[in-house]
């Protein structure tokens, strides 16, 4: 089926913890701003290419995969705070870019699929090299997390 790399995309970017952090509307503590920028970007990168591929099912009158339910362990990241949560949300990321480097692929012949599935890849490594570099400030204190009790 010409859709099924489509189908595939959606399921490898959907219920993802960054989709998860946005979704619920956690609190977090102050400082943590450079964080929920970087969520927010690539949620709203991820949302949009999502959107792109709703369209191009619905053109192929293909039935669009249902919003995937999020892994009950997410529950669980509403008392951690953001910065504890970057190793997380970057192994995420690189497994969400090795689901789509497989979609590279089946996507090939189909050039509205391989369009998608470029620039999720695209939009996926953009945002892992945003959340490593944050990672990066935050071992070096460089940005900032909770405010420690004194």
């Amino acid at each position: 089926m010409a859709s099924d790399p489509l189908c595939r995309l959606v399921s490898s970017m959907q219920p993802s913890m960054l989709m998860y952090l946005a979704d619920s509307g956690i609190w977090s503590y102050p400082g943590a701003e450079a964080i929920k920028l970087a969520i927010a970007d690539a949620v709203d990168d991820f949302k949009n290419i999502l959107e792109r591929v709703s369209s191009v099912l619905a053109e192929r009158e293909a039935t669009v995969p249902p919003k995937a339910a999020y892994p009950m362990s997410f529950t669980a990241l509403h008392d951690v705070e953001l910065s504890n949560l970057l190793p997380r949300m970057v192994e995420g990321l690189k497994r969400q870019e090795a689901a789509i480097e497989a979609l590279a692929g089946p996507a090939g012949t189909d050039a509205a699929a391989a369009d998608l599935v470029a620039d999720a890849r695209r939009s996926t490594h953009q945002h892992l090299e945003a959340f490593e570099q944050l990672s990066a400030k935050v071992r070096a204190g460089l940005v900032g997390s909770a405010p420690t009790a004194g």
